[in-house]
């Protein structure tokens, strides 16, 4: 299938704006794309004019623009999987106190989709559209542990002394995670916050996303991560079936 080239590095430039934490200069992505930096620089300002990229006042590079963001909403607020999660994630709230989160996998990451919060003063959040690692977040190992086709990270960057690092420990870990059915984040990405999750099946047996809830760990007590596990499960498990698929 042909390609529309002009359009490809447009694409391929709001991936490399959304995959720095830094606004980019036009020579760099320029270099990435292989093009002179006169044609990189009508690229981004035409993604600019529509509102796609924007640019920074004081560097002259750019970043990501609003546009992205509004168009993002838009697919959440009409993806099916959210629509059918809203009442559950509720359900968690009111058994655990805890907030209660909904992600699926994007850009070989934990895509947060939806969350209900919960009326506790002190409370763990993420906002919908956040983008968290794989292997050291609750939601983002169900959906490792899961899901064949998904490939184990290269790179275990540390977020905090917990963080699992080694590839074969995780590789381990997440075993142990398919054997009981849920996952756990035990300080691994914020420090002083545990998570549980369990994952989301349709109707083909096929990893959709995961479900579950984060919250302090001096309430989320080791010795209560089973009761917690299992109120997760029960949800996840119902979730599943409203999506159309029983696991035997």
């Amino acid at each position: 299938m042909s390609e529309i080239q002009s359009l490809a590095r447009g694409l391929k430039i709001m991936e490399l704006l959304a995959a720095s934490s830094d606004p980019v200069s036009i020579t760099e992505l320029a270099a990435e794309l292989g093009i002179d930096k006169s044609s990189a620089s009508r690229l981004v300002q035409t993604l600019a004019i529509y509102g796609y990229a924007e640019q920074d006042a004081a560097s002259r590079r750019y970043r990501l623009g609003p546009q992205v963001v509004r168009l993002s909403r838009s697919l959440l607020t009409r993806m099916p999987l959210r629509d059918a999660a809203k009442p559950f994630l509720r359900q968690l709230v009111e058994r655990t106190g805890e907030c209660a989160h909904l992600a699926i996998l994007a850009q070989d990451q934990a895509l947060y989709v939806d969350q209900v919060e919960s009326a506790a003063s002190l409370r763990v959040t993420t906002g919908v559209g956040t983008l968290a690692p794989l292997h050291c977040t609750a939601l983002g190992k169900c959906l490792l542990a899961f899901d064949n086709g998904i490939a184990s990270p290269q790179a275990l960057p540390s977020f905090t002394p917990r963080t699992i690092t080694d590839p074969q420990a995780l590789r381990l870990h997440l075993e142990q995670t398919r054997r009981q059915g849920y996952a756990v984040d035990d300080e691994e990405y914020d420090f002083g916050v545990r998570c549980v999750a369990a994952p989301v099946f349709d109707y083909r047996g096929k990893v959709i996303g995961a479900i579950g809830i984060s919250g302090p760990a001096g309430r989320m007590g080791l010795d209560r991560l089973p009761h917690f596990a299992q109120v997760v499960l029960d949800a996840a498990r119902e979730l599943s079936n409203r999506m159309s698929f029983q696991r035997a």
